[in-house]
C-alpha cells in the first residue's frame, strides 16, 4: 500500500532500477547453473572416455594372454607383469575389477588416489547395472563434501559372455572451474556494477521527462478555480496519451468558463433582485409613518390654530427623522456594495486599531497588543472600518450583562496578523451560526444586517479570513487574519 502512494516519477524510477537489479540478478544464476551444468558434463564425459579406453586395454590384454579367458583366471591375467597396475599408471585411474555377484578380485595399487575400494558392490548397485540397457551404470557419491562419480561396466570376452565387472572411482575436482567461475562473476559484477550507476542516472533523468507533462498538467488542475480565468495547457513535446489528457483539461476549461459565465450572471442577477428587495422593503418602513404624518397633518390643518407653529415644528421633525432613516439605509448599501480600495499602505497595526477604538466612550473595552510594532499592508481606513464593526457588535451583546468586558487583542503569527475581539455577552446559537456573514441576516430589533457581510467582503479582499467562536450565555471571540 505504501509503494501505491508515491509518485509515478519515484515509481518509474524504483521500477526500472528493479528491473536492472533483477535482470543482474538472474544472469547470475544462469551462468552459476551453466558452469555448474557444464562441470558435470565435463566429468562425466572425462570418465565415459577413460572407462571406454581402459576397456579396450582390457580386451587387448584379454586377447594377448595365455590363460584360459574365464572369471576364474582373471586375477592371474592381470596379475601377469602388473598388468592392472601398469593399465592405472597410463590411465591415471584406480582400477578395481569384481566377479558378476560382486565379489572384489583384483584391484590396482593406490598410486594416485585415495583408496575408495568397497570389498563388495552393493545390491541395489548391481540392479541398476543389470537394468540399464548399455550395460554401464554411472553413480555420484558424496564424501567429506568430495564429489565422485563412479563407473559401473561389464568385461566381456570375443563373444560379449559377461566376465566380470569393472569399478572405476573418480574424484570429480571443481577447484579449477569454481576459481575460473568465481572469476568471471567478480568480473561480471564489476561490469554490472557499472551498468547499475548508469540505469540509476538514466532512470533519474528518464522518470523526470517520462513525469514533466504530468506534472504540468497537475499543477494546472490544482490551480484551477471556478472564480478566476484559468490559462489552458500547451505542450510540444508529449505522448499520444498526455495530449488526450492536455485536449481533455482543456475542453473542460472552456466548459468551466462557460458555467462560470452562466453561474455569474445567474448569481448577480440574483443578488440584485435580492437587493432590491430588501432596499423596497427597508424604505417602505418610513415611508408608511411618512405618509400617516402628512395625511394627519393634511386632515387637522388650520392656519388660525394658535398651536399651528409647534404642529408644523413637530410634523417637520418627524419627516426629517424619517429622512435619515432613509439616508441611513442607502448608505449602509452603498457601503456594503463598494468595494475596498486596496491601498497596501504599510501601518502599525496596534497604532490604527487602538486609534479605532477611541471612539468607543465605553470603559469596559480593553486593548492588548504583544508588540508596540506590528507591520503589515492594508488599508487604513477600511482597517478601521473592520474594527468599530467587530467592536460594535460585540458591545451591542452586552447589554443586561453584568461585569461586561470587551478585549481586543493583537498579536503576530509568523507571516500573519491576527486581531481578535472577544466579549463576555449573550454568544450565538447553534442555529445562528452558519448565518453570521450572510447579507441582512441580523438578530437586533434595528439594523440592515450588512456589517459582518462588509467586514467578511474587506477582510477576504486582502486575502485574509475571518472566524468566531461562541458559546451562548459565555461569549463570543471573533478572529481577523491578514498576511503582513
Amino acid at each position: 500500500m505504501k509503494l501505491l502512494k508515491l509518485s509515478l516519477r519515484t515509481r518509474i524510477f524504483i521500477s526500472m532500477i528493479l528491473l536492472v537489479l533483477g535482470a543482474s540478478i538472474l544472469i547470475f544464476g544462469v551462468t552459476v547453473y551453466q558452469y555448474k551444468q557444464e562441470a558435470e558434463n565435463y566429468h562425466r564425459e572425462r570418465l565415459e572416455r577413460k572407462q571406454k579406453a581402459i576397456l579396450e586395454n582390457i580386451k587387448f590384454v584379454l586377447a594377448s594372454t595365455t590363460y584360459v579367458v574365464d572369471s576364474e583366471h582373471l586375477e592371474p591375467i592381470f596379475n601377469e607383469n602388473d598388468k592392472i597396475d601398469e593399465m592405472a599408471e597410463v590411465h591415471e585411474m584406480q582400477i578395481h575389477i569384481y566377479d558378476l555377484s560382486g565379489n572384489l578380485i583384483i584391484k590396482s595399487n593406490e598410486s594416485f588416489f585415495k583408496d575408495t575400494t568397497e570389498v563388495r558392490i552393493p545390491r541395489e548397485t548391481l540392479e541398476k547395472l543389470e537394468a540399464t540397457p548399455d550395460k554401464k551404470y554411472l553413480k555420484k557419491t558424496e564424501i567429506n563434501d568430495q564429489k565422485y562419480q563412479s563407473s559401473y561396466s561389464y568385461i566381456t570376452d570375443s563373444k560379449f559372455k559377461p566376465l566380470a565387472i569393472l569399478y572405476l572411482p573418480y574424484l570429480q575436482d571443481d577447484s579449477l572451474l569454481n576459481r575460473d567461475l568465481n572469476n568471471f562473476l567478480v568480473r561480471m559484477a564489476e561490469v554490472y556494477l557499472f551498468m547499475l550507476l548508469i540505469a540509476i542516472v538514466l532512470s533519474f533523468f528518464l522518470s523526470k521527462y517520462i513525469t514533466k507533462s504530468l506534472k504540468i498538467v497537475s499543477e494546472k488542475i490544482n490551480q484551477t478555480r471556478l472564480d478566476k480565468r484559468n490559462q489552458k495547457i500547451e505542450l510540444s513535446n508529449a505522448t499520444e496519451e498526455i495530449y488526450a489528457l492536455v485536449s481533455a483539461y482543456n475542453s473542460m476549461i472552456d466548459e468551466l468558463e462557460e458555467s462560470a459565465v452562466k453561474l455569474a450572471t445567474s448569481e448577480r442577477e440574483q443578488a440584485w433582485r435580492e437587493m432590491a428587495k430588501q432596499v423596497a422593503h427597508e424604505i417602505k418602513n418610513p415611508l408608511t409613518p411618512m405618509r400617516l404624518s402628512v395625511q394627519s397633518f393634511q386632515r387637522n390643518f388650520d392656519k388660525n390654530d394658535p398651536e399651528i407653529e409647534q404642529k408644523v415644528d413637530e410634523y417637520s421633525n418627524t419627516l426629517i427623522n424619517q429622512i435619515d432613516t432613509m439616508s441611513s439605509i442607502a448608505s449602509a448599501f452603498s457601503n456594503f456594495a463598494k468595494m475596498p480600495a486596496q491601498q497596501s499602505e504599510t501601518l502599525n497595526v496596534p497604532k490604527i486599531v487602538k486609534l479605532a477604538l477611541d471612539i468607543f466612550n465605553e470603559d469596559y473595552i480593553e486593548f492588548k497588543s504583544e508588540k508596540e510594532e506590528i507591520l503589515a499592508k492594508f488599508d487604513r481606513t477600511q482597517l478601521i472600518r473592520v474594527i468599530t464593526n467587530l467592536v460594535k457588535n460585540a458591545t451591542q451583546a452586552l447589554k443586561d450583562v453584568e461585569n461586561p468586558h470587551v478585549l481586543v487583542m493583537v498579536e503576530e503569527e509568523e507571516d500573519t496578523v491576527c486581531v481578535s475581539i472577544s466579549d463576555n455577552g449573550s454568544g450565538i446559537s447553534e442555529e445562528n451560526k452558519s448565518k453570521v456573514f450572510e447579507p441582512k441576516f441580523t438578530t437586533k430589533s434595528s439594523g440592515m444586517g450588512l456589517g459582518l457581510a462588509m467586514v467578511k467582503n474587506i477582510v477576504e479582499t486582502y486575502n485574509g479570513s475571518i472566524s468566531f467562536v461562541s458559546k451562548q450565555n459565555k461569549g463570543t471571540i471573533f478572529s481577523v487574519r491578514f498576511p503582513k
